[in-house]
């Protein structure tokens, strides 16, 4: 390795072909490290300011050291004596040469120093664990999304480190099952992450608490899920504790749940040993939302489904022995069955349900007379039609208005009339209370809010996104009263306020 410009010609080709056999990389990239190693060198004897560069031949192992020389105009600035040259010299060297083109000098052979053949081999050694680190980093960045296996190589912060082959692959605390403990030696199959390219070379974080590390041990363990005949729609998992996995299947003689549990249950059993004994529901999955909420709510009875279009929320109403097993331990099974739907879901008994429409029929009741000066009777008549606002009231064809059991065209058309006289002038009020109270117009557009809420927060002095953001649930509530507003849609007003905040962090 001392005088790498002096080997014989196969030398150094047999050098090439030995590091890149050892290493297992490209012999194209070493060839590169050792010309690179040699351009350092010439540089140290020659002067650092000097454009060198060196070549190998890929066949012979020739070794060509040349100094480059720019050739620029006369009248040109020259920013650097010693790598460019005027074109009058350069044709006293060369005739036909041009602006632009190099005089190119080679240079006598270098017989390297033992501290020049010192450099040259740290550099080699270091490029040649570059491309190592960059072949890894290609062959794992391929491997995400898959499950890999490893041996414990050490245990650090609450964290693995995994040996995995040809490099090591970091289990953060984070990605371990709760209570799970590893020690030294111990086999370890887990989902990878992420590879990241850092200096010290590829960083490979593995998990085994997502979601898609439990979808893939199911589909090594079901051969219909490998085959995709059976196909997983959705996972929700509490890591260590109990799981929901969403499947259908594509063939209508396949039962999914059926594949998924195995003869004698051999198949989930599998993969509820590797992840530590946590429980795992298997849900057919359907289409149709309030089939695919009953299934997912399971052990639990459901026998009424509500779903909020304009929310996406959905309520499940249950018995009353039922209510504890729908929502589950700490609330566990109706939060995996959120997770799964991808929905918030409120689970209510049948007198809780009856006992909200009671309240929300009265608020209504209320409005209506109110609002269109009506009585009892034909705001009832309003309700049980579906009518839910004044507005949906003045924005109605007056044709369904007409149909409605009782009404004929000219009560339909008064109806209308006074609820759009109701609305123009409410909207009126809005418009100059909302200027006389300094609201933004930012906050007027935030979803589950109406005027009267906008209003009522504004006198509490709440006039901006920030101002509502900075809001607890529980302080909305307070605010707008307790029918105005559950939990969830009032956490739904409040995240909706706080999303300007992430945007301005991510810009």
């Amino acid at each position: 390795m001392q005088n790498i410009s002096s080997m014989p010609k196969p030398e150094i080709l047999l050098v090439a072909d030995a590091a890149a056999r050892e290493k297992g990389i490209d012999k194209e990239e070493v060839f590169e490290a050792m010309e690179v190693a040699i351009q350092k060198a010439g540089r140290s004897r020659y002067g650092s300011e000097h454009d060198i560069r060196v070549s190998i031949d890929r066949k012979t192992g020739a070794i060509t050291m040349s100094r480059y020389r720019e050739v620029v105009a006369d009248d040109a600035e020259i920013e650097n004596e010693v790598t460019q040259l005027r074109l009058s010299d350069a044709k006293k060297i060369q005739k036909d040469i041009k602006v632009g083109e190099f005089i190119i000098d080679v240079l006598p052979p270098l017989n390297l120093g033992r501290t020049a053949a010192q450099t040259a081999k740290q550099i080699i050694v270091q490029k040649v664990r570059d491309a190592e680190r960059n072949r890894q980093f290609e062959e794992y960045k391929e491997k995400i999304g898959t499950i890999v296996n490893g041996t414990v190589k050490r245990v650090e912060f609450g964290g693995v480190i995994l040996d995995i082959g040809k490099t090591e692959a970091i289990l953060r605390r984070d990605e371990i099952i709760p209570r799970e403990k590893f020690k030294i030696g111990d086999r370890v199959r887990a989902y990878v992450l992420d590879v990241r390219r850092e200096t010290r070379g590829p960083q490979i974080f593995l998990s085994r608490t997502c979601p898609e590390f439990m979808a893939k041990l199911f589909t090594s363990e079901v051969p219909e899920i490998f085959d995709g005949i059976v196909e997983i729609m959705g996972v929700a998992r509490d890591p260590g504790s109990k799981a929901k996995i969403a499947v259908k299947a594509n063939d209508m003689t396949i039962d999914p749940v059926g594949a998924c549990v195995g003869l004698r249950g051999i198949r989930v059993q599998a993969v509820v040993t590797e992840l530590q004994g946590e429980k795992i529901d298997i849900v057919p999955y359907s289409d149709d939302k309030a089939q695919y909420l009953v299934a997912a709510l399971a052990p639990a009875e459901v026998t009424k489904v509500v779903m909020d279009e304009e929310t996406g929320r959905m309520e499940a109403v249950v018995p009353e022995e039922q209510f504890s097993i729908a929502i589950g331990r700490r609330g566990q099974n109706v939060k995996l069955a959120s997770q799964l739907l991808n929905v918030d879901i409120d689970v209510l008994t049948e007198a809780q349900e009856q006992e909200r429409r009671a309240t929300e029929n009265k608020v209504r009741l209320e409005r209506f007379m109110e609002a269109l000066d009506v009585d009892d009777m034909i705001a009832h008549l309003l309700i049980a039609e579906g009518f839910s606002t004044v507005d949906e009231i003045a924005e109605v064809e007056l044709s369904e208005l007409s149909e409605i059991e009782g009404f004929d065209e000219d009560i339909a058309s008064e109806i209308q009339k006074r609820a759009k006289e109701f609305v123009q002038k409410r909207n009126a009020e809005f418009i100059k209370k909302s200027k006389d109270l300094g609201i933004s117009d930012e906050l007027k557009t935030i979803d589950g809010l109406d005027q009267d809420m906008i209003i009522k927060l504004a006198e509490n002095n709440i006039k901006t996104l920030d101002d509502l953001a900075d809001l607890a649930s529980d302080e909305l509530i307070e605010i707008l009263g307790e029918n105005a507003l559950t939990e969830t849609e009032a956490n739904r007003v409040i995240m909706a306020a706080r999303e300007h905040w992430f945007e301005d962090e991510e810009k």
